[in-house]
């Protein structure tokens, strides 16, 4: 059984948790110090939170277009040379030792 905070008040409520999801919620309070009914408002404060924030629209590039190309620096050509510049830093690292 847990409390539910509705305008100030505490309405008790009960659910049914299987013998896993039971002992990680003990387990958690026990840890935490805290009781098994904050431990279970807690989680669902957190996944109210999580399905309620709004979801950013389009993909990532969408989301970013206005930041691509704005940074400057190293050589046009580096991707393409990765290999031949790795391996010079790491000759330059071994000399220094």
């Amino acid at each position: 059984m847990y409390h539910t905070y509705i305008r100030g008040a505490v309405v008790p409520t009960s659910i049914r948790l299987d013998q896993e999801t039971e002992s990680a919620v003990r387990r958690l309070a026990r840890k935490s110090g805290r009781t098994k009914s904050s431990i279970i408002r807690e989680a669902i404060a957190r996944m109210a939170e999580e399905i309620m924030r709004p979801k950013p629209e389009g993909t990532l590039y969408d989301r970013m277009t206005d930041l691509v190309g704005i940074g400057h620096g190293g050589p046009h050509d580096l991707a393409a040379r990765s290999e031949e510049v790795l391996r010079n830093l790491l000759s330059q690292r071994q000399r220094r030792r």
